[in-house]
Order: C-alpha cells, then structure tokens, then sequence
C-alpha cells in the first residue's frame, strides 16, 4: 500500500512538473517521462520487492532531477508555480502557521468576497513555564485549491473595504496585521464602491495605521497588491512573483495585440516576464522587499511540512523586529536588533518559539511607527529617476525649502496661532456683552414700541435690494476671459467643419473649426459635448498670465530596468513633447491665491507615471506643505503606471499617497481635477484617495479600460461605462465642470474648502 501511494505522489509530482514547464521540451522532463512510462509497462510483472526498489529508484531520481530543474527555471516559470492550483494557500498557512484562528468579516454592507479572506488568529510562544498567546489579524487572498468561487484570488471593492474595516479594528486593539499576497490584480469592475476608490482608500489609511504590519507576498499582481501589502516590512515567498502586470499583460501591450486580434507568443511572453524583473531576488535587489523566504525545490504546496514551520519563524521573527525598531532607547533598540539578525543567521538559527515578546504599542511607539513607515517608503526608487539639476541648483533648492519651511513656521504655527487665540477671545467677549446690554435694555424697548406704534424700521437701500434679488454679471476679467483665450488650440487653424458626436440624437449642427476650437473652447455650442484639448490649453487659460514658475524639470525620466527598446520610446516622447516626464510640477496663481500645481500631460507616454513622475508628484506636495499652499493634481490624461519600469512605477502608488497623507494631515487642500483618459494605478491611488475630484465634461475615469475589463471579467462593459456622468453617479468624483468654468470654480473650491490650516487664506 505504502508503495502504491508513493507511486501515486511521483505521478502527481510528474503531472506538476509538466504543468509549471507549460510544455517546454525539457530534456530532463523528457528523461523523467520515459522512466515512469518504462515502470508502468513493467509493474504488472514485478512482485512487491521489486515494486518497492523500482518506485524508490524512481523517486529518488525525481528528487535529483526537481534540483536541477529548480536551478533553470525562468521568471515566467516561476509565475506558473505560483498560479499553480497545488501552490499553497492562506487556508494552509492559517492552520499549519498560527495555532488557532477564526475566520471573519462576513458581516456589513456588501457580502464577503470569497476571494479575500480574514481571520483572528494567534501564535503561542513558550519560554520556560511562560506562555504567551500573541493576536494578530491576518488578511490575505485566497485562491484555493482550482476553488472557481475564489476568482482567482482577484479582489472585488467591497472585499478590499472588508480588509480595510478589519485592519482600522485591529489598530483599535492593538495588534498586529498580517497580510499574504496571492493575487493577479483586482477585479476590474466600477461597481460600488469601486475598485480604484477602495484600492486608494486601502494606501491612505494604511499609510498611516498605528499598529505593525506585516505582508508576505507570493503573486502580487499590480494594484490588487498595494491594497494590503503596504507594509512595515515585507517577505517574499522565493519562487513568489511582484510585478506592474503580468508577463502576458505586458506581451499583450508590447505585441500591439490590440491591433492585431492576436495572443501572445511564449518567446514575447517569456521574454517580458525577464524584462519586468518581476522574481524575488529582482524585488529584493531592487528595495521592494526586506528578505526572501525560501521555499522547497519548484515551490512551495500543502504537504511540505518543513516550510510552514520555517515560515512561522519567519513571520515571529519579522514581527519582533518591527516592534523593536520602535520599542524603547533608540541605542538599545539598535543593538537588540543587530544581535538578533546575528544570531538568526548563525548555524541552526535562533528559535523564535522559545523568545517571548509582547506586540503591543506604547502611543509614542506608534508614533515612531508611523514616522518609520514613511520615511522608508520616501527613500525607495530614488535611483530609478535621472536628476539633471545641477549642485548649484540643488544647494538653492535646498536653502529656499529651508526658508520656506521657517518662515511658514512662524507665520502660520507661532503669530496666526495666537492671532486666532486672540481673535477668538475677543468674539466671545464681545458676544457676551452684547448679549448682557440685550437683556438691559429690552424692557425699555419694548415700552417704547408699544409707546410710538408708527416708528417702523427704515427701508433698505435701493441698491441693496437689486444686488440681492437680481443675477451676477459674466465678469470677463475675473472668471472666464469671455473666449479670449490666452491659448488657442492648433486645430483653430484648420478650415473645415467639424460634426458632433452628438448630432443625431442632438440635431447639432456642423461647426467651423476656427470657432470650435478657437472661441468655443472645443464645446459644441448646442449640447455641450467637450471635445479633447491639449494641455497647454489649461495651462495659460487656467491660471494667472505670467504666474507659472516651473520646478524640478531637471528630473528626468529613464529606463531603470534597460528594458528593451524603451530608451527609443522615451526619446521619441521627449523629442515630441519637448518635456522630460510626463508631470510637469509648478508654481501658480488663480485671480492672485497661490498654489503648487502637479499635471500629468496625456501626450508623453499616455501621462503613465514611472519612478520620475512619482518624485516630482512628491516633491511637488512637500513643496505645498512648507509654503502653505493648496496642492492641485491636474490630470490632463494618465494611461496608469508605466509597465516597463516594472514595480519601480508600480512602488509609487504607495509612495504619493502616503506624501499625500502628510500633506493633509499637515492641514492641506488637495484637489484633484481629471481631463480626456484617466485609469489604473495613479486614479486608484493618489489621485483616488483625494476628498475633492472633479471632472470635465470631456474625462473618462476608471480602474480599467474597455478592453482589460472584457479579457478579465469575460463581459463587455456598457457603453460609456467611464464617462464623467457614470464617474459621478458611482460617486467617484464630487462635481462635473464645463472646460470654460474651470478657472471660476477652481477659485471657488480654494475660496470654500480647505484643512484646519487653510493654507490659502
């Protein structure tokens, strides 16, 4: 019996190893299929010795062969192993990895999503008599075993806001979060309350949670990642993969598949997962992970017993190190620390069972925490960006920011503090005096009005009334130019007439180009349909004449990971454009109210946002912190996070949005307005995560385009899914703006919100 079963794991064992090498013409698994053909054709004739000795030579050759294919396999490999249905689970982990858990989260406004996955879990530690039961809250995806009801592991919105209400609960409690990566991204669906909302919400709060986490990534595919796994430290599972998109994703977008109607070829699809540098050693050599966790050879599935107990000292000993980072004297924390790594790479390791270390926080230790967790994501992908300012340049920006940050010191944190004090004494005071004259003299008041009946109150000034009962005037001046525009469009020039999209159902009429897109705007005149414009349209038609003062436009985009042919493409975009990166980062002004503006411009690379974009966004909200003044995210066009830097564009979502929570908890006003195309990881992560998004007229937002949705979800979505209307009805955007009016309601917004600071005033 005990032979057949043997028998029966090699055959498994066999099946896997074709699954993962998707029909490569491997010579060793071509060796290993020949033997287990040759068994099966002599067992019948063999008695049970020689059974046993047959199966155990073959077993043993697996074994020999499963450690020379481990030291060959690819990038593309790897991610094969981990979409594995044997690939080992959440479920797996929580019962071999934790002693006892709960599984929760099935409560609340929307059902759970069997895709996410959430449990009260604890880890006992014993030192000597001493028993110590430690809590955490784990959260992860769960893909199953070929479980279909998983989806993949692929996240819907309200799953991502169960995962969140859960982590906001154990920060109530105290205890740590950890959370395990298994999937290829979020499901790309608009419903409430939407994937690229809730992905933001997930960074903005994370970002700021008081309690250590902790993530273990094994498939962390794009946004549907950075939901959970920003983190205070973050493993990774060795043969785990952690990319911008998946490797078919990128052959599909470097194929122009979308032209052509086409599937990828295995050599582009290989040759793209090498390109990303999508593995563990690629992340770890990059910053994007603190340590590898070494799994068996060709991965890690649910029988390999000695994993999950190495994994278990892994996860002790990575939370240990992340309260102690922040625990106690600096000094002490420093040594404490550098024993342990010493004595945990020592021969046989350091036992993390037998260490007994309590997990909860002193409220200056989450201080710390926090602090910690945003300066580590501050310093990552710092070299993938070219900075072609020069040191004078930089010793000038350096001594203006400290400038800068001292003046808004006293003017804002030391006079207007206690100018305000003062302010608010003197109101009171004066409300209660007037109160108390009232109250004295309204005996005599009241005699005399019973006194002399005929005394009535004057009438109002005639002027007063008309300004209150009749309708503004169109200031040309202040508000809208009346279309004289600063700025004319290119297309003004052409003579021809231009048709409405709209003019059948509509009747619009033909319009000459010189009047749409000269006086007009690019607006139809009958239904208001906003035809795209360029992005030097609102730049001198938006702001101020002569207030634009560009910074940082030094810093410029590169090709961090080589990959190939991309330096041409970046050449071609900064031959076209006359820019280095698609965000242009500058000081203006709107009828005399400052601001610090950050536009990503749709025709270099699609507005993508890579290593360069992500430093000038950040830059660019530090900027608006130190001089006090509102931050506006103009977003001309963004096709998403630039593949071809791999997680170096995908690390910046993390990374402005926690800038971005600086900046507003500092008091700032960040407003974000969207223009033409605006999708994927930017909308779903510092764009997303603003409380005052507007639209124009002529925006399509969204977490995915058309065509990802009907490849992922196997449905085409309705027509105009992401337009501005569908955008405002979901409740992703506050307000719809005509082009013309955005320079007036920019104005307005300044002048009617705002943080505790104000920043503006």
């Amino acid at each position: 019996m005990d032979t057949d079963k043997k028998l029966q794991q090699i055959m498994e064992q066999h099946n896997y190893m074709r699954d993962i090498l998707a029909g490569k013409n491997n010579e060793n698994l071509r060796l290993l299929s020949s033997r287990v053909e040759e068994l099966q054709s002599r067992l019948p004739a063999l008695n049970p010795e020689e059974r046993r000795a047959a199966v155990d030579a073959l077993a043993d050759l697996f074994s020999f062969v499963e450690k020379k294919l481990e030291a060959e396999l690819t990038p593309m490999d790897k991610a094969h192993i981990v979409r594995h249905p044997q690939r080992v689970c959440l479920r797996d982990i929580l019962e071999n990895v934790y002693d006892n858990y709960t599984e929760i989260g099935s409560m609340g406004e929307h059902s759970i999503d069997p895709a996410i996955l959430i449990a009260r879990a604890y880890i006992t530690r014993r030192q000597g008599r001493r028993i110590l039961n430690q809590s955490v809250m784990v959260i992860g995806h769960e893909k199953g075993h070929g479980e279909e009801i998983r989806n993949g592991g692929s996240v819907k919105p309200w799953g991502n806001a169960k995962a969140l209400h859960y982590m906001k609960v154990a920060e109530t409690e105290n205890i740590p979060i950890h959370t395990y990566v298994f999937t290829p991204g979020s499901f790309p669906t608009e419903d409430t309350p939407g994937a690229a909302q809730q992905i933001a919400k997930n960074l903005y709060e994370m970002s700021n949670l008081r309690v250590p986490v902790l993530a273990i990534i094994s498939e962390g595919g794009s946004g549907g990642a950075e939901a959970v796994a920003l983190a205070d430290k973050r493993l990774m599972f060795s043969h785990g993969y952690y990319s911008v998109i998946s490797p078919e994703g990128a052959a599909a977008i470097e194929g122009n598949l979308k032209e052509v109607k086409g599937r990828a070829s295995a050599e582009l699809i290989e040759d793209c997962a090498l390109n990303l540098r999508i593995t563990a050693e690629d992340n770890l050599r990059m910053g994007y992970v603190d340590e590898i966790i070494q799994e068996p050879p060709l991965g890690a599935r649910g029988h390999n017993f000695d994993f999950f107990r190495l994994l278990r000292q892994e996860v002790l000993r990575a939370t240990d190190e992340i309260v102690l980072s922040v625990r106690g004297i600096e000094p002490i924390r420093y040594m404490a620390l550098r024993s342990r790594r010493k004595k945990a790479h020592a021969e046989g390791g350091m036992n993390m069972e037998t260490v007994c270390m309590r997990w909860n926080l002193s409220s200056s230790a989450q201080e710390r925490l926090v602090d910690r967790r945003h300066r580590k994501f501050r310093a990552l992908s710092l070299k993938a960006h070219k900075d072609t300012r020069g040191r004078a340049e930089l010793f000038k920006s350096y001594v203006n920011s400290f400038i800068w940050e001292f003046v808004s010191y006293v003017k804002y944190d030391l006079l207007r503090r206690r100018q305000q004090g003062l302010s608010d004494f003197i109101g009171e005071l004066q409300s209660e005096t007037s109160f108390f004259v009232k109250k004295q003299t309204a005996p005599a008041l009241r005699f005399l009005s019973r006194l002399l009946p005929f005394i009535r109150r004057r009438q109002k000034d005639s002027n007063a009334a008309e300004h209150l009962t009749t309708l503004s005037l169109w200031d040309d001046a202040q508000e809208q130019r009346g279309g004289k525009w600063a700025y004319i469009s290119p297309r003004a020039k052409d003579d021809r007439t231009v048709t409405c999209p709209n003019a059948a159902t509509h009747g619009c009429l033909d319009m000459w180009s010189p009047d749409l897109f000269g006086e007009f705007a690019g607006v139809c005149s009958n239904c208001g349909h906003h035809f795209p414009m360029e992005y030097q349209w609102y730049l001198y038609n938006v702001f101020d004449r002569g207030s634009i003062h560009e910074f940082n436009a030094g810093i410029e985009a590169v090709n961090p990971l080589a990959y190939p042919g991309f330096d041409l493409k970046l050449d071609k975009a900064k031959a076209g454009t006359g820019q280095k990166s698609s965000c242009l980062t500058f000081e203006a002004s709107i009828n005399g109210i400052k601001l610090v503006t950050a536009m990503l411009i749709a025709p270099f690379r699609g507005g993508s946002v890579g290593a360069t974009e992500g430093e000038k966004f950040i830059l660019a909200a530090e900027r608006a912190s130190k001089k006090r003044y509102p931050l506006l995210a103009y977003v001309h066009g963004t096709a998403g996070i630039r593949i071809q830097e791999g997680t170096n564009g995908l690390i910046q979502m993390p990374r402005c949005t926690m800038a971005v929570r600086r900046y507003v908890d500092a008091g700032g006003l960040y407003l974000v307005v969207y223009d033409t195309n605006s999708y994927a990881g930017p909308v779903a992560s510092f764009l997303g995560c603003s409380p005052y998004q507007f639209g124009i007229r002529s925006s399509n937002i969204g977490f995915a385009g058309y065509g990802v949705i009907k490849e992922t979800t196997g449905e085409a979505p309705p027509p105009h899914y992401h337009n501005v209307f569908k955008a405002i009805a979901r409740g992703h955007i506050h307000g719809i703006w005509d082009r013309r009016e955005t320079r007036f309601n920019l104005y307005q917004a300044m002048l009617t919100m705002g943080g505790r600071n104000l920043y503006y005033k």
